[in-house]
C-alpha cells in the first residue's frame, strides 16, 4: 500500500475521531466568538462557556452541540488527506535517505506546508460550519434591532433560523454572496491560522515524541505517550494562533449586505477597540478544552491506523 494511500486512510480515521470528540466544544467556541457586543448596560447573550452550553441545550437540545457537523464530516476525508499527505510528501522530500527521522525544525516546515494546502479546504468548510453554529445566537442576541419589547427569550432560538443545513448555506452563499468567491470569505485569516498553527502543532508533536522516546527513534512509544504528545500538540496550535481564529469567525458570519467589517485588519481593529484584548480570546476556554482530547484522539487514531497498514 503506497504512502499516499496510507496517509489518506489514517488521516481520515484520525480526522473522524477528532471531529466526534471535539465538535461540541467547537460549537460553544463559535457561539462565544460570534455573539454581538452588547449595548451599554445590557448583558451579553452568553456570560461564558457554561452558560452557552446551558442555553444551547435548553433551546436546541443535545443536537444543538453538534450543529454544523455535517460540513466538516462530509469533507473530513479530503481535509485530512491533504493535511497528512502533504505533510508526508514534504517529509519524504526533506529526508536525506528513506526512513531517516526528521528533526523538529523539519517537522515545523512540513506542518507549515500542510497548513498552506489545507487552508483552501478549511475556509469554505468552516464558513458553512460557523454560520450554522452561530445563527441562533446571532438571531436572538442582536440588541441593536430587537423584534419586540425586551430581549428575546432562549426559546426564540428554535424559530430564528436562517439556514436549514450545510447545503442550504452553500446554496445561499453561491446565489447571494458573489458566487464561489463568497465561500472563501475569511481566507486570509485562515492562512494566518493554519500555517503557523500546523507548524507549531507538528513541531511540538515530534519534539514531545522524541523527548518521551529519549531520541529520534519514536517507533516504540506506547499509546499513552502518543495521547500525551497529541493532546499537547493540539493545545499548541490554538495557543499560538487563537486571535486569528476569532477574526476568521466574525468575518465569516458577518452580514453580506450590511457588513460590519471591511476585512481582516478592520475586524482586528474593531474587536480591539470595542472589547480590548480579551475580545480576541472569546471562546478560548472551550477551544483549549476541545484541543487536548480531540487532537489526542486524532493523532492516536492516525498513528495506530498508519502502523496497522504496514
Amino acid at each position: 500500500m503506497g504512502d499516499v494511500a496510507k496517509d489518506l486512510t489514517a488521516g481520515t480515521v484520525g480526522g473522524a475521531a477528532q471531529l466526534i470528540c471535539g465538535h461540541p466544544f467547537d460549537t460553544i467556541k463559535v457561539k462565544l466568538q460570534s455573539q454581538p457586543v452588547p449595548l451599554p448596560g445590557q448583558a451579553p447573550r452568553y456570560s461564558g462557556a457554561i452558560d452557552a452550553v446551558k442555553q444551547t441545550l435548553a433551546a436546541e437540545g443535545p443536537r444543538g452541540l453538534y450543529k454544523g457537523m455535517g460540513a466538516p464530516l462530509a469533507t473530513v476525508a479530503a481535509f485530512n488527506a491533504v493535511l497528512f499527505t502533504v505533510r508526508g510528501q514534504m517529509e519524504a522530500f526533506l529526508r536525506s535517505s528513506p526512513g531517516t527521522p526528521l528533526t523538529v525544525g523539519q517537522q515545523v516546515v512540513c506542518g507549515a506546508g500542510a497548513g498552506v494546502a489545507v487552508s483552501f479546504l478549511a475556509c469554505p468548510t468552516e464558513l458553512i460550519k460557523c454560520r450554522l453554529q452561530a445563527q441562533s445566537s446571532i438571531a436572538t442576541s442582536g440588541p441593536a434591532v430587537p423584534s419586540g419589547p425586551g430581549v428575546p427569550s432562549v426559546s426564540a432560538a428554535a424559530v430564528a433560523v436562517k439556514y436549514g443545513g450545510p447545503m442550504d448555506v452553500a446554496r445561499h452563499v453561491l446565489r447571494s454572496e458573489g458566487g464561489a468567491r463568497g465561500l472563501f470569505k475569511g481566507l486570509l485569516p485562515t492562512f494566518a491560522r493554519e500555517i503557523p498553527g500546523n507548524a507549531a502543532m507538528f513541531g511540538v508533536y515530534e519534539g514531545l515524541k522524541q523527548y518521551l522516546a529519549g531520541g529520534q527513534d519514536t517507533s516504540s512509544l506506547g499509546r499513552g505517550s502518543l495521547i500525551l504528545a497529541g493532546g499537547l500538540a493540539g493545545a499548541s496550535f490554538w495557543g499560538s494562533v487563537y486571535p486569528t481564529d476569532v477574526v476568521k469567525s466574525v468575518l465569516q458570519v458577518d452580514d453580506y449586505k450590511n457588513p460590519k467589517y471591511s476585512g481582516s485588519v478592520d475586524a482586528f481593529r474593531k474587536i480591539l477597540k470595542s472589547e480590548g484584548v480579551k475580545g480576541l480570546y472569546k471562546g478560548f476556554g472551550p477551544a483549549m478544552a476541545r484541543s487536548i482530547p480531540a487532537n489526542a484522539a486524532c493523532f492516536l487514531a492516525y498513528e495506530v491506523t498508519r502502523s496497522s497498514l504496514g
